[in-house]
């Protein structure tokens, strides 16, 4: 059995197989009642069975899933402009959440009320919980087109610490003590939390094109980055450790055909999420489809074709038994390809050991 059910025979024929076929596909269960715009963000309660999901609607949506994959919307809050980002406190009572009217904005799942905790003076495009130094309290960190990162205690309307960075945010992950900022024109930040006022290193991506995604190992010793470039690349904080086990890696990209000239069309990686248990991690883009890798043996665990429209972006749940995708336009095109018969869903695949728990590669 399944976490949605009986697994059917088209996929379990497939599951010694790197790549998987369409087949495989219809066994992904769509959310209720999904977002009417672009879906930005997606983050699952590390409590229970919740997902937030924030839209270019301006609406954050609450769902709680089944074990059978059935999805039932449970709260729904809104803000004066399109959601960017949500992310879940680490005790499940509160989701926080930004956006384009460069306000912050937190939710309490018990009273349903939301409350504005931050202000920049541009786009919030980042929000997550953080454990800051050693006060025992979470706060609430968040990254802007202003170029600068803040942190919030809930019990206050002003920022404890206003951080300077080279650049505006496009992406930004924090797990454990390691916040990870990625910026415009390349530049990474990384913040040791335990002094979180300073950055503790300023690097370029080693990747030659836009940065699209960081997103932190689950053990606090690294990151993944993604580009728009159809490439990503692993990232180490201990410089002797990178220089040992960091590396990059092509994906999300056509085969180039035979000819002598033939080109291959290379697509934009939107999310990178690693699994909470067995540490591999997952990647998604504007070509459609979704695959899962073993960074540590350097090979894919399986791979999935084109869903026939842009993943903008995953999350998986705090089991790792579920896969949240959302099928959406990722504004990689401009506005004018924003066509109002473009496909918005959210996906649930229930996820197998054989695609996401590490083998050791066998050399030939």
């Amino acid at each position: 059995m399944s976490l949605f059910g009986s697994t059917p025979a088209s996929v379990s024929s497939t599951t010694s197989q790197v790549l998987g076929t369409a087949a495989d596909l219809q066994s992904d269960r769509d959310l209720t009642s999904p977002p009417e715009d672009s879906v930005s963000s997606l983050s699952f309660s590390p409590q229970a069975e919740i997902l937030a999901v924030g839209s270019w609607d301006k609406k954050v949506r609450i769902y709680e899933i089944a074990p059978n994959g059935d999805s039932q919307g449970k709260a729904l809050y809104e803000q004066p402009g399109a959601v960017l980002s949500v992310h879940w406190s680490s005790d499940g009572t509160k989701v926080a959440s930004g956006g384009t009217d460069k306000a912050g904005w937190l939710y309490d799942v018990q009273s349903g009320q939301s409350t504005q905790i931050a202000q920049h003076d541009a786009a919030i495009r980042a929000v997550r919980f953080v454990d800051a130094g050693n006060t025992g309290a979470q706060m609430v960190a968040t990254g802007s087109w202003d170029k600068t990162l803040k942190y919030w205690d809930l019990r206050s309307p002003t920022a404890v610490a206003t951080v300077q960075l080279p650049e505006r945010v496009y992406s930004m992950d924090v797990q454990q003590k390691l916040l990870v900022i990625g910026t415009a024109e390349r530049h990474i930040c990384i913040v040791d939390l335990n002094n979180p006022g300073t950055i503790f290193r300023s690097l370029q991506s080693p990747l030659k094109f836009q940065t699209r995604v960081v997103t932190c190992f689950p053990t606090g010793n690294g990151y993944a980055i993604g580009s728009i470039e159809g490439r990503c690349a692993m990232q180490y904080v201990d410089e002797r450790e990178q220089q040992k086990s960091g590396f990059s890696f092509k994906c999300h990209r056509d085969a180039p055909g035979s000819g002598p000239r033939s080109e291959s069309n290379v697509y934009s990686v939107n999310a990178i999420n690693f699994h909470p248990q067995y540490g591999t991690f997952s990647t998604a883009g504007s070509d459609g489809s979704y695959h899962f890798w073993d960074k540590d043996s350097k090979h894919r665990l399986k791979g999935y074709p084109s869903v026939g429209a842009t993943i903008s972006c995953s999350t998986f749940n705090r089991s790792g038994s579920i896969f949240a995708y959302a099928i959406s336009y990722d504004w990689s095109k401009g506005y004018q390809f924003n066509r109002a018969d473009y496909p918005i869903s959210v996906k649930l695949h229930a996820t197998k050991d054989e695609e996401m728990k590490p083998r050791p590669f066998k050399k030939r």
